[in-house]
């Protein structure tokens, strides 16, 4: 620290850009966070299943989150050392020759809105496509592209702009475009192109330039491969730069300085991915909890290998799950495994449910109840989760209802309202109910809304069932978001997986929190390339969890394994259903008749 620095200096910036807000914040050398400012971003729908977003309107309202947290922390600009970004896994479209901003369609007039959003579903029929050619770089995302990566978001763009468009364009995960724009650096982040879209660092199964022109041409995309792939970040120690998470970048340039209120030259690390700065804000928190050493060996506590045994659960409008592992665990219906995308030589995998905030707020939202359910929450002046959180519990007593698991028993809630992430990894997956009836009080609410939540803790079971068939250790759950704060969910998500939830020391602030600390990496960067690893200053910056454990009522336990039987079969059967239809209308008499046969027992 010199004489010019506040105490606990110095500083670093970290900034998340989710689906509807960007956020920064300014944290000291121990993980404390000073400042905390927020702004919502546009969002377009100018059709079902299509959402664009502007890279104008987020980098604005990122350079104004910046100037608030440094407005309010007091803290002065020139003690900033290092800023850090995340964003959603969004595609961006510039053109090549000035750094304009594309149009992204429907409408191709529109340039202002040049960002096709991660949940954008216009594609499937270039997913199907890429996915029908079985390529061999397909086993590292799972065996398939999803709908929701960047590749077949590409390849639609290709198929739809006004001709001669496309070949003017480069392309840029959101991350990589935020740490563009602040350093004008055409670097990309390992994290960007290997999670989403179908990098294989040199060296993993005979990758010799990381991106495949083979495959590129295969899919019809081979304008992407010209000039050793210039315009998607080009070959590592050729014509591109690829690094790990936070690692230096460069310095911010004199533009983005003016416009954030910063110093030019401040170190700016490698982005991520939202949901993997969730990973970096969680993983490493600390634990004083006497059974917590029952889960994992005290002696590692220190080690990073300790981290392969804990799942990060990043919850938002959809979640996330990630694991680490040493050695690279292919698993059916996860995306990966992803080397390099956080830590050198480490794998990630991703699994996720594609939506969890989304489908509380759609149950809640499209209940005849709702109104008179929110004009209660009001009154009382708690949340309407919190609300019905306390009704069920009211409900419980009412009913002498042994536990809340009780009041479902008869009631079976499938929410892939938004198609299955993972492991089924199918965007045809829909919802489905047994136990409706025509009650449509705030009761009624109350009980769908329960079931729904315990879907998302079925639904993760799922996940890390998969996981840890194919080879992870998952142990334990570090969720964070906003979700932490509702106990009926983490206490369901502890019971429905058998494994202790973490909440971390800052709920809503996770994940910007792990941006920060890519800042702080890239800050400890000195002029004889010695940088700290992303892991040490994690374990500096964390802070403490609390641990919520699963029920121990050996009667709830056993109806929530029979909840998961159930909660199996109505995922298996949606499919056969849609198999038998589909064999119907495609005139496939023979299979039609086996399907019906095995479905009528």
């Amino acid at each position: 620290m010199t004489a010019s620095e506040p105490p606990n200096g110095p500083f670093y910036i970290g900034i998340d850009v989710g689906t509807g807000s960007a956020r920064a914040c300014i944290i000291n050398m121990k993980g404390e966070i000073l400042a905390l400012a927020s702004k919502d971003i546009k969002r377009w729908e100018p059709k079902p299943d299509y959402y664009n977003q502007s890279s104008d309107d987020i980098w604005s309202a990122c350079c104004d989150c910046v100037k608030r947290v440094l407005t309010e922390s007091h803290i002065p600009k020139t003690s900033v050392k290092g800023l850090g970004f995340d964003g959603t896994c969004s595609l961006v479209v510039l053109r090549e020759s000035d750094d304009a901003p594309v149009a992204v369609g429907p409408d191709f007039t529109d340039h202002y809105q040049n960002i096709v959003l991660w949940m954008d579903h216009r594609c499937p029929g270039e997913t199907a496509e890429i996915n029908a050619t079985g390529h061999s770089l397909l086993k590292y995302v799972g065996g398939q592209m999803s709908i929701e990566m960047e590749i077949p978001k590409v390849k639609w763009l290709k198929n739809h702009m006004p001709a001669g468009e496309f070949e003017k364009c480069k392309f840029y995960d959101l991350a990589d475009f935020l740490t563009h724009r602040a350093t004008k650096s055409e670097a990309r982040s390992f994290c960007s192109i290997v999670c989403k879209q179908g990098y294989v660092p040199v060296g993993v199964d005979g990758s010799m330039k990381g991106w495949s022109k083979e495959f590129l041409e295969k899919i019809g995309l081979q304008e992407l491969a010209e000039d050793d792939f210039r315009r998607i970040g080009g070959v590592l120690g050729e014509n591109g730069t690829i690094l790990s998470a936070g690692e230096y970048l460069g310095g911010l340039c004199d533009q983005a300085a003016e416009e954030m209120g910063l110093v030019p030259g401040i170190a700016v690390g490698s982005g991520v991915i939202d949901a993997y700065a969730g990973w970096i804000g969680t993983v490493a928190a600390t634990i004083s909890d006497d059974r917590w050493a029952e889960i994992e060996e005290v002696g590692k506590k220190d080690d990073l290998d300790v981290a392969t045994h804990r799942l990060a659960a990043v919850a938002g409008t959809s979640t996330c799950h990630l694991a680490i592992t040493k050695d690279s665990v292919f698993v059916p219906g996860v995306w990966g495994p992803y080397r390099d995308v956080l830590l050198p030589y480490y794998w990630m995998a991703e699994g996720g449910q594609s939506a969890t905030g989304a489908l509380l707020h759609h149950v809640l939202t499209s209940h005849a109840a709702y109104p008179e359910a929110k004009k209660l929450a009001d009154n009382a002046v708690i949340s309407v989760f919190e609300f019905l959180n306390r009704r069920l519990e009211q409900i419980q007593l009412e009913q002498n209802a042994p536990t809340l698991e009780h009041l479902v028993k008869h009631y079976y809630y499938y929410g892939d309202l938004h198609g299955n992430r993972s492991p089924i990894a199918s965007e045809k997956m829909k919802g489905a109910v047994v136990g409706l009836s025509m009650d449509i009080t705030v009761d009624a609410l109350a009980i769908e809304y329960l079931a729904a939540v315990e879907f998302i803790g079925l639904q993760t079971r799922h996940i890390i069932s998969a996981l840890n068939n194919a080879g992870h250790k998952i142990t334990s759950i570090f969720l964070s978001g906003g979700q932490c704060r509702n106990s009926v969910l983490t206490s369901l998500m502890a019971t429905c997986t058998g494994m202790p939830v973490v909440i971390p020391k800052y709920i809503d602030a996770a994940v910007v929190l792990g941006a920060a600390m890519l800042g702080a990496k890239a800050g400890s960067h000195d002029d004889k390339g010695f940088t700290t690893g992303l892991w040490d200053i994690m374990k500096t910056m964390s802070g403490p969890g609390r641990v919520v454990y699963p029920s121990q009522d050996p009667t709830e336990i056993k109806l929530i394994n029979a909840k998961y039987k159930i909660f199996l079969d109505m995922a298996r059967r949606q499919q056969e259903y849609r198999s038998l239809m589909d064999a119907v209308l495609d005139g496939n008499d023979d299979t039609a008749e086996i399907l019906g046969e095995k479905l009528s027992g």
